[in-house]
């Protein structure tokens, strides 16, 4: 049966019709949707596209499917060709459609609160989903689209059959390529590391800023970004500053004068906190924790909602302390004290002046610098 060019044509204009009538009905399902449910707009944004291409894409393998192809070799070849497109735009779809359903997770927990330790958790969980979500469909869109194959389909059911093969391979591929994803999987579900935690990492203080399957990015004070494979974490210790709450502790320190009043240095510390909302209002201490080398040293501990409060807090805690020692304090002000001694008030010295030298003092001393000056000895 030959292909009728006429018969092909008007099946693909019913099947565009026909599809076209499907997006119409539903981008205004959509808009209504839109109206009555918050989220029904950012809906219709995520799967605008990938719904209208899989509906263009189904009507034309629709309509190539029903129309015969007679002696013409290559219309097989189109037809196989647009059963891969419709698996394409469906995985795109479907995938669009989780990534829509793991971004309504993570517009419910903001982590811009005081108290964000539970969305932190939920953040760092939905965004390592979302990651595993596109590899997931883009490898079952692949499979299905080399199942398709009649040669692949063989190949995959004698190797579906042998389940010691696969374990091998899975095995072998664990202990390299997957290594990183696992450790990835870990550190997400087991709370050990979330977005934004500040941690303590190679020495270095920061922020975790990303965690995806094989790394880790931590942003450090200086805006620098620290990379680290996910092994890592799994593998070595580092300190985790925000485990428990998101709230934390931190210290000023400053070397003063002995003279120093801490009283008055107390009374200006509560002034400078209740002043400023950086503080939390949870601790705030002034300790002499430690007193040599001519100096005392004052530790100031005070608490912040988050980390980045915590640096600007105690920047301007250091501020508004050496301001005020310069003002209101100047014998707390650091200082180096020398004490001068003549050399003819010292008892050692006096000594030492009026005393007998090898080569001066007396006639057999000065006898004794003429030989060795090779000089004549001087006469008794």
């Amino acid at each position: 049966m030959t292909v009728s060019w006429t018969d092909f044509i008007a099946a693909l204009v019913t099947a565009c019709v026909i599809a076209l009538v499907i997006v119409v009905l539903g981008t205004v399902a959509f808009r209504v949707a839109a109206r009555y449910w918050s989220r029904g707009g950012m809906l219709a944004k995520s799967v605008r596209a990938p719904f209208r291409t899989f509906a263009g894409v189904v009507a034309v393998a629709v309509a190539v499917s029903r129309t015969p192809y007679g002696a013409w070799e290559w219309w097989p070849v189109v037809q196989h060709t647009l059963r891969i497109a419709v698996i394409a735009s469906g995985a795109w779809l479907l995938g669009a459609m989780l990534i829509y359903i793991e971004d309504v997770s993570l517009r419910r927990h903001r982590t811009d609160v005081p108290d964000n330790l539970s969305a932190r958790r939920v953040r760092t969980q939905v965004l390592l989903l979302r990651r595993l979500t596109v590899v997931a469909v883009v490898l079952l869109a692949i499979a299905i689209a080399l199942f398709t194959f009649p040669g692949v389909r063989t190949f995959g059911a004698s190797l579906l059959a042998s389940a010691g093969v696969i374990s091998v391979i899975v095995g072998i591929a664990a202990q390299s390529s997957l290594a990183n994803v696992f450790a990835g999987m870990t550190i997400a579900f087991s709370d050990a590391l979330r977005i934004d935690d500040a941690i303590i990492v190679e020495n270095e203080w920061g922020w975790v800023e990303e965690i995806t399957l094989t790394y880790v990015v931590v942003r450090l004070w200086d805006d620098r970004r620290l990379i680290l494979p996910s092994t890592y974490f799994t593998q070595n210790p580092f300190q985790n500053w925000t485990r428990h709450a998101s709230e934390l502790l931190g210290a000023v320190e400053l070397d003063v004068d002995w003279r120093v009043d801490t009283q008055a240095m107390r009374a200006a510390l509560d002034r400078i906190l209740e002043d400023t909302d950086l503080w939390d209002g949870r601790v705030k201490v002034l300790q002499v924790t430690d007193a040599l080398a001519g100096y005392v040293r004052v530790r100031v501990l005070v608490t912040a909602k988050d980390a980045p409060t915590l640096f600007d807090l105690r920047c301007h805690v250091r501020e508004q302390l050496v301001g005020w020692l310069q003002r209101h304090d100047e014998d707390g002000l650091p200082r180096q004290r020398t004490e001068l001694v003549e050399s003819s008030s010292h008892p050692y010295l006096r000594q030492r002046s009026t005393g007998t030298g090898l080569f001066t003092g007396d006639p057999e001393a000065e006898g004794r610098a003429a030989r060795a000056g090779g000089g004549q000895q001087p006469e008794t």
